[in-house]
């Protein structure tokens, strides 16, 4: 299901817009990040509406996200979600990446 929209690329004219696909809330500083068909996690502070960061893209589609109890690691499951048909694509794969409190904290904490 589409919660939302993620980010949007441009070629030739034409904008694409590419659904978020998971959510995983910082339980510390009430930020969130969102990972969608793009391959794209992005993190965000709700309360100044701001993205505070991008990582680098994923091999594909962002399936899955989830923060540790302490909010400095984030686990991010590469998955291919077939929208663009059954295709060959890379395998499924697990990420597990360190995060900092630059990467989630609010910029007015």
């Amino acid at each position: 299901a589409v919660v939302s929209t993620q980010s949007t690329g441009k070629d030739e004219g034409i904008e694409t817009i590419y659904p978020v696909n998971t959510i995983a809330f910082h339980q510390r500083y009430n930020t969130f990040a969102t990972g969608g068909c793009d391959g794209f996690v992005n993190i965000w502070d709700s309360a100044n509406k701001k993205r505070l960061c991008q990582l680098h893209k994923m091999p594909t589609s962002i399936a899955s996200l989830s923060f540790n109890a302490d909010g400095n690691m984030l686990a991010i499951a590469s998955s291919y979600t077939f929208e663009l048909g059954d295709m060959e694509h890379p395998p499924d794969q697990i990420f597990i990446r360190n995060v900092t409190d630059v990467e989630t904290r609010p910029k007015n904490l």
